[in-house]
């Protein structure tokens, strides 16, 4: 299950709860690629707040200390 510890839906701006909860439970949410979604979602919050880009991926590396940096820096400039 997803690491997702208030069980929130993290679509909710895609779709509803339910349909969420329901993709969730069959297995169908790419855990990987939601993670992704969050962190380039709070990387563009964060530079919208005039956080260097430097500072606003340190700020990402405390919340996933698993990920390098230059991991963070792939996914928030979407380089593959």
């Amino acid at each position: 299950m997803f690491y997702n510890e208030n069980n929130q839906n993290p679509l909710s701006d895609f779709i509803s709860d339910e349909t969420y909860h329901l993709l969730n439970s069959k297995g169908l949410i790419n855990e990987k690629s939601l993670r992704d979604y969050q962190i380039q979602k709070k990387f563009k919050s964060l530079r919208n707040d005039n956080i260097s880009a430097s500072d606003a991926i340190d700020s990402l590396r405390n919340e996933y200390p698993y990920l390098q940096f230059d991991t963070i820096r792939k996914i928030v400039y979407n380089i593959k």
